[in-house]
């Protein structure tokens, strides 16, 4: 339940970034919004969001973050 909260959460985070270079490009500030994607929040909330899903998805974890020992 945690890492859903948390994906939410970067996935909301990635949202409000979007929103604020869709006013960039809207008011003709194409080159603050390219700066914006390269280089300002939206590269972090991306990155942020891809290292989330990157690590949960490497290797086989349980519920408390451990890994499945299988039957004893």
């Amino acid at each position: 339940m945690k890492y859903a909260q948390q994906t939410q959460n970067a996935l909301d985070r990635l949202d409000q970034s979007l929103a604020t270079l869709r006013t960039l490009i809207k008011r003709g500030q194409n080159a603050d919004a390219l700066k914006y994607m390269e280089e300002g929040e939206l590269k972090e909330r991306f990155s942020d969001l891809q290292s989330m899903i990157t690590i949960s998805s490497v290797g086989n974890l349980g519920a408390r973050g451990t890994s499945q020992t299988g039957t004893f």
